[in-house]
Protein backbone atom coordinates (compact mmCIF):
# COMPACT_ATOMS: atom_id res chain seq x y z
CA UNK A 1 0.00 0.00 0.00
CA UNK A 2 2.82 2.26 0.66
CA UNK A 3 4.56 1.63 -2.38
CA UNK A 4 0.82 2.01 -4.49
CA UNK A 5 0.74 5.57 -2.94
CA UNK A 6 4.74 6.71 -3.45
CA UNK A 7 3.66 5.82 -7.20
CA UNK A 8 0.27 8.08 -6.88
CA UNK A 9 1.90 11.13 -5.60
CA UNK A 10 4.82 11.06 -8.46
CA UNK A 11 2.49 9.90 -10.76
CA UNK A 12 0.54 13.29 -9.48
CA UNK A 13 3.70 15.32 -9.72
CA UNK A 14 3.89 14.54 -13.50
CA UNK A 15 0.40 15.50 -14.35
CA UNK A 16 1.55 18.45 -12.54
CA UNK A 17 4.48 19.39 -14.29
CA UNK A 18 2.83 18.86 -17.72
CA UNK A 19 0.49 20.99 -16.74
CA UNK A 20 2.69 23.67 -15.85
CA UNK A 21 4.32 23.25 -19.01
CA UNK A 22 1.07 23.82 -20.79
CA UNK A 23 0.30 26.85 -18.57
CA UNK A 24 3.71 28.21 -19.85
CA UNK A 25 3.06 28.00 -23.64
CA UNK A 26 -0.67 29.70 -22.72
CA UNK A 27 1.52 32.42 -21.01
CA UNK A 28 3.86 32.95 -23.81
CA UNK A 29 0.85 32.57 -26.56
CA UNK A 30 -2.31 33.19 -24.97
CA UNK A 31 -3.40 29.68 -25.88
CA UNK A 32 -6.79 29.11 -25.17
CA UNK A 33 -6.50 24.93 -26.26
CA UNK A 34 -2.98 24.54 -23.84
CA UNK A 35 -4.77 26.80 -21.25
CA UNK A 36 -7.99 24.44 -21.44
CA UNK A 37 -6.09 21.07 -21.28
CA UNK A 38 -4.05 22.33 -18.11
CA UNK A 39 -6.79 23.43 -16.54
CA UNK A 40 -8.03 20.03 -16.30
CA UNK A 41 -4.99 18.22 -15.92
CA UNK A 42 -4.16 20.74 -13.09
CA UNK A 43 -8.29 19.62 -11.88
CA UNK A 44 -7.23 16.08 -12.01
CA UNK A 45 -4.02 16.54 -9.49
CA UNK A 46 -6.23 19.22 -7.63
CA UNK A 47 -9.03 15.55 -6.91
CA UNK A 48 -5.79 13.36 -6.13
CA UNK A 49 -4.55 16.12 -3.57
CA UNK A 50 -8.07 16.14 -1.87
CA UNK A 51 -8.42 12.31 -2.14
CA UNK A 52 -4.78 12.07 -0.06
CA UNK A 53 -5.70 15.20 2.00
CA UNK A 54 -8.76 13.06 3.60
CA UNK A 55 -7.35 9.73 3.62
CA UNK A 56 -4.30 11.26 5.63
CA UNK A 57 -7.26 12.81 8.12
CA UNK A 58 -8.84 9.84 8.50
CA UNK A 59 -5.79 7.85 9.37
CA UNK A 60 -4.40 10.57 11.44
CA UNK A 61 -7.68 11.65 12.78
CA UNK A 62 -6.61 15.08 12.89
CA UNK A 63 -6.06 18.34 10.47
CA UNK A 64 -2.69 18.36 8.62
CA UNK A 65 -0.99 21.14 9.99
CA UNK A 66 0.61 20.87 13.13
CA UNK A 67 4.33 20.01 11.21
CA UNK A 68 6.47 21.50 8.09
CA UNK A 69 6.19 18.31 6.94
CA UNK A 70 2.15 18.19 6.72
CA UNK A 71 1.89 22.14 6.33
CA UNK A 72 4.03 21.63 2.45
CA UNK A 73 1.36 19.42 1.44
CA UNK A 74 -1.40 21.31 2.92
CA UNK A 75 -0.03 24.71 0.94
CA UNK A 76 0.32 23.02 -2.22
CA UNK A 77 -2.88 21.38 -2.47
CA UNK A 78 -4.02 25.74 -1.09
CA UNK A 79 -1.75 26.79 -4.25
CA UNK A 80 -3.90 24.21 -6.71
CA UNK A 81 -7.46 25.48 -5.35
CA UNK A 82 -6.81 29.12 -5.57
CA UNK A 83 -5.06 28.81 -9.28
CA UNK A 84 -7.56 27.32 -10.49
CA UNK A 85 -10.11 29.50 -9.18
CA UNK A 86 -8.16 32.30 -10.56
CA UNK A 87 -7.74 30.61 -13.94
CA UNK A 88 -11.53 29.84 -14.03
CA UNK A 89 -12.73 33.50 -12.34
CA UNK A 90 -10.36 35.91 -13.32
CA UNK A 91 -8.00 35.16 -16.08
CA UNK A 92 -4.85 36.35 -14.91
CA UNK A 93 -2.32 34.10 -17.01
CA UNK A 94 0.80 36.07 -15.30
CA UNK A 95 -0.87 34.49 -11.52
CA UNK A 96 -1.71 31.36 -12.98
CA UNK A 97 1.36 30.26 -13.97
CA UNK A 98 4.13 31.54 -11.34
CA UNK A 99 1.44 30.11 -8.69
CA UNK A 100 1.51 26.94 -9.89
CA UNK A 101 5.45 27.09 -10.49
CA UNK A 102 4.86 27.26 -6.68
CA UNK A 103 2.75 25.11 -6.05
CA UNK A 104 4.87 22.30 -7.84
CA UNK A 105 8.33 22.84 -6.19
CA UNK A 106 5.97 22.52 -2.62
CA UNK A 107 4.81 19.47 -3.97
CA UNK A 108 7.98 18.16 -5.30
CA UNK A 109 9.57 19.04 -1.90
CA UNK A 110 6.52 16.96 -0.48
CA UNK A 111 6.70 14.11 -2.69
CA UNK A 112 10.08 12.93 -2.94
CA UNK A 113 11.09 13.87 1.08
CA UNK A 114 12.21 10.53 1.89
CA UNK A 115 11.00 11.43 6.06
CA UNK A 116 7.33 10.57 4.98
CA UNK A 117 8.53 6.94 3.54
CA UNK A 118 8.42 4.44 6.77
CA UNK A 119 10.50 2.03 4.92
CA UNK A 120 14.25 3.06 4.56
CA UNK A 121 14.44 0.61 1.53
CA UNK A 122 11.37 2.69 -0.37
CA UNK A 123 12.76 5.81 1.27
CA UNK A 124 16.31 5.27 -0.83
CA UNK A 125 14.65 4.35 -3.76
CA UNK A 126 12.45 7.40 -3.60
CA UNK A 127 15.45 9.14 -3.49
CA UNK A 128 17.40 7.58 -6.62
CA UNK A 129 13.96 7.51 -8.36
CA UNK A 130 14.43 11.42 -7.84
CA UNK A 131 17.47 11.75 -9.41
CA UNK A 132 16.52 9.34 -12.49
CA UNK A 133 13.71 12.26 -13.08
CA UNK A 134 16.02 15.09 -12.74
CA UNK A 135 18.63 13.60 -14.74
CA UNK A 136 15.97 12.71 -17.66
CA UNK A 137 14.57 16.12 -17.85
CA UNK A 138 17.79 17.69 -17.66
CA UNK A 139 18.83 15.85 -21.25
CA UNK A 140 15.35 16.43 -22.82
CA UNK A 141 16.02 20.15 -21.71
CA UNK A 142 19.12 20.07 -23.20
CA UNK A 143 17.90 17.65 -26.53
CA UNK A 144 15.43 20.36 -27.04
CA UNK A 145 18.30 23.07 -26.77
CA UNK A 146 20.24 21.75 -29.09
CA UNK A 147 17.94 21.19 -31.68
CA UNK A 148 16.86 25.00 -31.19
CA UNK A 149 20.40 25.67 -32.24
CA UNK A 150 20.32 23.48 -35.09
CA UNK A 151 17.33 25.38 -36.44
CA UNK A 152 18.96 28.50 -35.82
CA UNK A 153 22.21 27.59 -38.03
CA UNK A 154 20.18 26.24 -40.70
CA UNK A 155 17.92 29.62 -40.81
CA UNK A 156 21.51 31.32 -40.92
CA UNK A 157 22.66 29.02 -43.66
CA UNK A 158 19.01 29.44 -45.77
CA UNK A 159 19.67 33.24 -45.18
CA UNK A 160 22.65 33.32 -46.74
CA UNK A 161 22.02 31.18 -49.81
CA UNK A 162 19.08 33.28 -50.37
CA UNK A 163 21.13 36.76 -50.10
CA UNK A 164 23.69 35.33 -52.35
CA UNK A 165 20.99 33.54 -54.27
CA UNK A 166 22.58 30.46 -54.51
CA UNK A 167 19.32 28.44 -55.73
CA UNK A 168 19.41 24.73 -56.05
CA UNK A 169 17.89 21.47 -54.54
CA UNK A 170 19.87 22.83 -50.80
CA UNK A 171 18.32 25.86 -50.74
CA UNK A 172 14.60 24.00 -51.19
CA UNK A 173 15.33 20.78 -48.65
CA UNK A 174 16.67 23.36 -46.08
CA UNK A 175 12.79 25.02 -45.71
CA UNK A 176 11.69 28.67 -45.80
CA UNK A 177 13.15 30.78 -43.24
CA UNK A 178 9.54 31.45 -41.28
CA UNK A 179 9.45 27.75 -40.80
CA UNK A 180 12.85 27.34 -39.77
CA UNK A 181 12.83 30.31 -37.00
CA UNK A 182 9.44 28.90 -35.52
CA UNK A 183 10.69 25.49 -34.72
CA UNK A 184 13.98 26.76 -33.00
CA UNK A 185 11.32 28.92 -31.08
CA UNK A 186 9.29 26.34 -30.22
CA UNK A 187 11.93 23.91 -29.05
CA UNK A 188 13.33 26.74 -26.99
CA UNK A 189 9.74 27.16 -25.33
CA UNK A 190 9.89 23.01 -24.47
CA UNK A 191 13.31 23.24 -23.21
CA UNK A 192 13.12 26.24 -20.68
CA UNK A 193 10.17 24.21 -18.36
CA UNK A 194 11.96 21.54 -18.41
CA UNK A 195 15.46 22.60 -17.29
CA UNK A 196 13.69 24.57 -14.67
CA UNK A 197 11.59 21.39 -13.19
CA UNK A 198 15.19 19.84 -13.01
CA UNK A 199 16.78 22.42 -11.60
CA UNK A 200 13.41 22.25 -8.93
CA UNK A 201 14.25 18.17 -8.21
CA UNK A 202 18.11 18.75 -9.09
CA UNK A 203 18.55 20.80 -5.68
CA UNK A 204 16.06 18.70 -3.81
CA UNK A 205 17.97 15.74 -4.55
CA UNK A 206 21.44 17.52 -3.62
CA UNK A 207 20.21 18.65 -0.52
CA UNK A 208 19.07 15.49 0.86
CA UNK A 209 22.06 13.43 -0.46
CA UNK A 210 24.60 16.07 -0.49
CA UNK A 211 26.37 17.24 2.99
CA UNK A 212 26.86 21.08 3.55
CA UNK A 213 25.20 21.82 -0.19
CA UNK A 214 26.76 25.04 -1.49
CA UNK A 215 24.01 26.87 -3.76
CA UNK A 216 27.26 28.53 -5.15
CA UNK A 217 28.31 25.05 -7.24
CA UNK A 218 29.55 25.85 -10.50
CA UNK A 219 26.77 23.06 -12.54
CA UNK A 220 23.74 24.83 -10.21
CA UNK A 221 24.74 28.42 -11.17
CA UNK A 222 25.45 27.20 -14.94
CA UNK A 223 22.57 25.63 -14.64
CA UNK A 224 20.71 29.13 -13.43
CA UNK A 225 22.59 30.95 -15.74
CA UNK A 226 21.25 28.77 -19.00
CA UNK A 227 17.52 29.00 -18.03
CA UNK A 228 18.06 33.11 -17.63
CA UNK A 229 19.57 32.92 -21.14
CA UNK A 230 16.91 31.36 -22.78
CA UNK A 231 14.16 33.28 -20.44
CA UNK A 232 16.05 36.25 -22.16
CA UNK A 233 15.97 34.84 -25.62
CA UNK A 234 12.03 33.65 -25.33
CA UNK A 235 11.32 37.65 -23.80
CA UNK A 236 13.27 39.35 -26.58
CA UNK A 237 11.03 37.31 -29.01
CA UNK A 238 7.66 37.74 -27.44
CA UNK A 239 8.08 41.35 -26.27
CA UNK A 240 10.40 43.15 -28.10
CA UNK A 241 9.41 41.39 -31.35
CA UNK A 242 13.10 40.47 -32.47
CA UNK A 243 13.32 38.19 -35.10
CA UNK A 244 15.38 37.05 -37.93
CA UNK A 245 19.54 36.61 -37.86
CA UNK A 246 19.95 38.22 -34.67
CA UNK A 247 17.88 35.96 -32.97
CA UNK A 248 19.22 33.29 -34.59
CA UNK A 249 22.92 34.75 -33.46
CA UNK A 250 21.66 35.12 -29.95
CA UNK A 251 19.90 31.56 -29.55
CA UNK A 252 23.56 30.21 -30.76
CA UNK A 253 25.10 32.06 -28.42
CA UNK A 254 23.10 30.97 -25.68
CA UNK A 255 23.24 27.58 -26.47
CA UNK A 256 27.22 27.74 -26.31
CA UNK A 257 26.74 28.51 -22.98
CA UNK A 258 24.98 25.10 -22.54
CA UNK A 259 27.97 23.14 -23.48
CA UNK A 260 30.23 24.79 -21.28
CA UNK A 261 27.65 24.17 -18.50
CA UNK A 262 27.74 20.79 -18.95
CA UNK A 263 30.95 19.96 -20.35
CA UNK A 264 33.31 22.37 -18.74
CA UNK A 265 31.05 23.10 -15.26
CA UNK A 266 30.17 19.56 -14.59
CA UNK A 267 33.75 18.47 -14.43
CA UNK A 268 34.32 21.35 -12.41
CA UNK A 269 31.61 20.29 -10.30
CA UNK A 270 31.86 18.94 -6.21
CA UNK A 271 28.67 16.33 -6.75
CA UNK A 272 27.51 16.09 -10.03
CA UNK A 273 29.74 13.13 -11.20
CA UNK A 274 29.41 11.37 -7.67
CA UNK A 275 28.61 7.73 -8.07
CA UNK A 276 25.25 7.33 -6.55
Amino acid sequence: MELLMTRLHEATVLLYALSVLLYFIDFLHNNRRANKVAFWLLSIVWVLQTIFLCLYVVKTGRFPVLTIFEGLYFYAWVLITLSLIINRLLRVDFIVFFTNVLGFMVMAIHTFAPVQIESEVLAQQLVSELLMIHITLAFLSYGAFTLSCVFSILYLIQYDLLKRKKWGKRLIRLGDLTHLEKMSYILAVIGVPLLMFSLILGIQWAYIKVPNLSLLDFKIIGSFVVLIGYSVYLYIKIRKQMYGRMLAFLNIGIFMIVLINFFLFGSLSTFHFWNT
